[in-house]
């Protein structure tokens, strides 16, 4: 027996060396649930169970898995040149790959800073947004804003403007001059919405509120999701995001849209300001972006912003970035990917399949213990009422039922989320909501 073999055939993973991110590490290693094979919308347990994707892996393997073009790029990258500095240097794949990025673009980013994932995007757009400010003479703009219930990545800037408790609590404050607005959810008036709630537009007015707090002279940024994904699938209330465009417009704040999750197609346009057409100062994105294969990331700023670090005197413009920055085989692989969402229309193919996707999740209206459904895109969630005492504990036993019967989802909090491939067809869309009916039913 091989190790690959012996290590799958271990029962358990008590003593495993791997510490585990974002997992109850002692619970898991007493249960493990393996994935050992991908291809197209399913994985394959070490034991042969096919389990379908509902979650694109971790919001991220939006053209779906293992797909020729992406394959045979990184292939024939790494036996022609395994890696190479970005650092003074150059090589003609980072060009191209930026070139193509900047083609499905809105109009006016043509510029892009690569980076290795969407926590050191959300960093470099930070420290971007800052740096811009002092190239203009306005160093007095320091202090950032982001939102309750955002996620931005795990790095000290992303921690800090993040809005989820249990990502902070045990880190310390992080970065300092940091504040956020109100998160959008309202449960109250919005529940079971389909597509943008009709109420919360208001919640913008927040930043107002900081503005007079801490006079906007002093605010670099705001940062948010246009739709809230790790949170739960929390969608922007019609004129919400117009509404901070304006205030930031009117301040002279820049505007960050975190596009990590939303990127790439996920709501049927490439991006979602295209969707909402609100357009950000900077936006930035990863995850779909080389269909997971490879870990990349990206900040696409305005050109303007571009131009304002041009102005100073020659040399190094920003002292910042990665190691990493470019990397070949991921620039490959971004290639491969947008290839393959041009040539099979992926980057629109979740406007055709919103409307079944949305009927398929609101059909679980009315289930036991479900207080709201929600979606937008190829993105829902369906939100449960906390067990007295135990809260989260009916999403994941939920979550663990629906993967015993061969269908992968994600949970957080007491929310089940879904976010499928984007090649996904009608009948495993229906395939994921009756796992999820099944389950539901069952989970007291």
């Amino acid at each position: 027996m091989n190790k690959r073999a012996e290590f799958e055939a271990k029962s358990s993973l008590e003593q495993a060396a791997f510490w585990m991110p974002f997992t109850a590490n002692r619970q898991f290693k007493k249960a493990p649930r393996l994935l050992a094979r991908a291809e197209g919308m399913h994985y394959w347990t070490p034991d042969g169970r096919q389990v379908l994707d509902g979650t694109s892996g971790l919001w991220c393997v939006n053209a779906g898995h293992c797909r020729p073009k992406i394959v045979e790029a990184v292939q024939r990258q790494v036996a022609t040149m395994d890696f190479a500095p970005t650092f003074q240097m150059g090589h003609p794949v980072v060009f191209e790959f930026a070139e193509r990025l900047a083609e499905i673009a809105p109009q006016g980013f043509s510029k892009v800073f690569f980076t290795n994932s969407g926590s050191e995007s959300a960093d470099s757009a930070l420290k971007i947004a800052l740096a811009y400010h002092r190239a203009r003479g306005d160093a007095g703009r320091y202090r950032l804003i982001g939102r309750e219930r955002g996620y931005h990545g795990v790095n000290f800037g992303g921690m800090a403007v993040g809005g989820i408790t249990a990502n902070k609590k045990v880190f310390g404050p992080g970065v300092a001059g940091v504040d956020h607005i109100r998160h959008t959810h309202d449960l109250a008036r919005n529940a079971f919405s389909k597509g943008q709630p009709k109420h919360g537009a208001e919640f913008a007015d927040e930043l107002e509120r900081l503005c007079l707090l801490h006079d906007p002279s002093t605010i670099a940024a705001v940062i948010v999701e246009p739709v809230a994904g790790s949170a739960g699938v929390l969608v922007p209330p019609v004129g919400y995001l117009e509404r901070l465009r304006e205030i930031c417009t009117r301040h002279g704040i820049l505007l960050i849209f975190d596009e990590v999750i939303t990127g790439f197609g996920r709501l049927g346009k490439p991006f979602a300001s295209q969707y909402f057409n609100v357009m950000p100062d900077l936006f930035t994105v990863a995850k779909g972006m080389t269909n997971a294969t490879v870990p990349m990331g990206a900040v696409f700023c305005r050109d303007s912003i571009y131009e304002a670090f041009m102005q100073g005197p020659e040399g190094i413009e920003i002292f910042h970035g990665y190691t990493y920055s470019g990397h070949p085989l991921a620039c490959a692989a971004g290639i491969g990917t947008l290839d393959t969402y041009a040539e099979e229309g992926l980057l629109t193919r979740a406007a055709e399949l919103a409307p079944h996707f949305e009927q398929a999740i609101h059909s679980l209206r009315g289930l036991p213990n479900v207080i709201d459904v929600r979606n937008c895109g190829l993105m829902g969630a369906v939100e449960l009422e906390p067990r007295p005492g135990a809260a989260g504990k009916r999403a994941y036993e939920a979550f663990l039922k629906v993967f015993a019967d061969g269908v992968l989802i994600r949970w957080t909090g007491d929310t089940l989320a879904f976010s499928p491939p984007l090649i996904v067809e009608k009948r495993q869309i229906d395939r994921i909501f009756e796992s999820v009916r099944s389950a539901l039913a069952g989970t007291p």
